[in-house]
């Protein structure tokens, strides 16, 4: 489950992407690390034998983890990015431009 968080985050936030493949080269950032901090989350909010940590907390413990900003931030972060780049497949006829 963690690694299919991991992908949704990195295919809804191409910057954060960027930081999480960074941070994959490093074995303590690990999947099996990030996993074992939301296992530290449950352990420490379990009542009686049942414990639980919902997609949202999961998410912000995997921000955490990996130094990835908020989800607002990131998606905002990539709306800028995507003004500034031209789109796909558009030619720019710079000497038109200029003209």
């Amino acid at each position: 489950m963690v690694g299919q968080q991991l992908k949704d985050i990195c295919r809804e936030e191409p910057l954060s992407a960027e930081l999480i493949a960074q941070d994959m080269e490093d074995q303590a950032m690990s999947i099996a690390q990030a996993e074992k901090r939301i296992k530290a989350f449950a352990d420490d909010h379990k009542t009686g034998n049942f414990s639980c940590v919902t997609p949202q907390e999961a998410d912000g413990i995997l921000r955490k983890f990996y130094g990835l900003p908020e989800r607002a931030v990131a998606k905002e972060a990539t709306r800028a990015a995507d003004k500034r780049e031209p789109a796909r497949g558009m030619d720019l006829d710079l000497e038109a431009l200029l003209g």
